[in-house]
């Protein structure tokens, strides 16, 4: 009797199996492709077809078209789906698959990433592979006519030099990078990508001729961000990515490599907002009186309160000018990127006439640059800094005056904070 109970348990699982069998939905179902033919020009007309399928079960799906020749070209590349719950998955087709190259054809400098299908008659196939493996096809045919296929093409793409140095100290500061566009495209950039994360710096285009994202000439130039305050990326190496993408959406892209070392943002002071200043007699004050010839000494400290060294230049502290001199005058011109201690009077005839080196022999690293000797005031570092101005002529209008001191960096910035530091009122006394 048990065994009787037995047999008609397993013949009723049996029935149940093979009911859901015949129940169960097919893997891939009601795929339809919305159009026979596209045109894809970005005419706005005919450009794009509806694709829809239907997933009984989470599969990979993909998507391809086959030519006359019997090649295939990725649309979807086993891109994940659950199942479709409610209704069935759509997707918009504008004649663009992944990268390829035609027979013969050979791009240097760039690579197609996206490209439209040629003109032409293509089988196109959805597939879908279920995780037990089991495979489901559907295919038809669609003709591709009118197609734009001229590429974005990424020609002469160079960045120089391969090496910066972001510090502001005017030395390999900045890369430049360049290409020659062949084609008139949406989105045209330009970005780093670090080897160890997805963080992205992007570059900005320089204004040129050529109209952004217009076929043509254009450059882009990188500051690693030293020039708006902000701190550079980590020193390392970089790969500088370009990417062009046409209306179409066919998109290339050129790659080049940039290293990053000793990169940071420059930040001195002069110590505590602080002056002394004196006339060699009676000692500092928020006035001096000075003789006419006298000489009014000042004496104040620079810190370099930054990851990198500043680089500076004479004369050295210590240096006394004659109120009628300058830097100029005294053969130490201007210097894109240096620090300077610059004193200056309501009278003086230019911005900051009387300049001084950031330190002295005993305070400055030497370093050699294309075989010349450039001096910097290490990270972290203080240094006394000395002068004095010889007041040799009087403007009477002017007297007293007002003279203060900044800390200068020249051809980049006088921060608000080292500006007009200290200012002492000037009378000299004239016979």
């Amino acid at each position: 009797m048990r065994t009787r109970y037995i047999m008609v348990a397993i013949l009723l699982v049996g029935v149940m199996l093979g009911l859901t069998a015949c129940c169960e939905r097919p893997l891939l179902s009601d795929v339809t492709f919305s159009k026979d033919e596209i045109t894809p020009n970005a005419d706005g007309d005919e450009d794009v077809v509806l694709v829809t399928f239907d997933l009984a079960r989470s599969a990979e799906v993909s998507i391809y078209f086959e030519d006359e020749e019997g090649r295939s070209f990725y649309f979807r590349d086993h891109v994940y789906h659950g199942p479709s719950i409610e209704k069935p998955y759509t997707v918009y087709f504008a004649g663009v698959v992944d990268g390829y190259l035609l027979p013969d054809e050979a791009f240097e400098g760039f690579t197609i990433e996206k490209r439209v299908l040629q003109d032409g008659i293509y089988t196109w196939t959805v597939e879908a592979v279920d995780r037990q493996g089991r495979t489901a096809r559907v295919s038809g045919t669609l003709a591709i006519a009118d197609a734009d296929t001229s590429l974005p093409e990424l020609h002469g793409f160079s960045v120089f030099p391969p090496i910066i140095t972001p510090n502001r100290d005017s030395f390999s500061d900045r890369a430049t990078i360049v290409v020659d566009l062949k084609k008139d495209v949406e989105e045209l950039t330009v970005y780093l990508a670090g080897e160890d994360d997805d963080t992205r710096y992007f570059v900005q285009e320089n204004e040129k001729a050529t109209e952004f994202k217009e076929a043509g000439y254009h450059e882009f130039d990188y500051d690693a961000g030293v020039d708006l305050g902000a701190e550079p990326p980590p020193d390392g190496t970089y790969t500088v990515i370009m990417e062009a993408r046409d209306k179409v959406g066919q998109w290339t892209k050129a790659t080049g490599n940039l290293v990053i070392k000793n990169g940071g943002v420059p930040r001195a002071y002069i110590l505590n907002a602080e002056v002394e200043w004196s006339n060699g007699i009676e000692g500092g004050g928020p006035r001096v009186s000075i003789p006419l010839g006298g000489t009014l000494y000042f004496t104040l400290t620079v810190e370099n309160d930054g990851t990198v060294p500043i680089r500076t230049s004479g004369p050295p502290p210590g240096t006394v000018y004659d109120s009628d001199q300058n830097y100029a005058t005294l053969g130490e011109n201007q210097q894109p990127g240096v620090f300077r201690v610059g004193i200056h009077c309501e009278t003086s005839p230019i911005d900051h006439p009387w300049r001084w080196a950031v330190g002295g022999p005993d305070d400055l690293e030497e370093v050699v640059v294309g075989g010349n000797t450039y001096y910097y005031l290490p990270a972290g570092e203080r240094a006394v800094v000395s002068g004095g101005i010889r007041f040799v002529d009087v403007v009477d209008a002017r007297n007293p005056q007002y003279c203060y001191a900044s800390l200068i960096h020249e051809d980049v910035e006088i921060s608000l904070v080292n500006y007009q530091v200290d200012a002492v009122s000037v009378f000299i006394e004239a016979p």
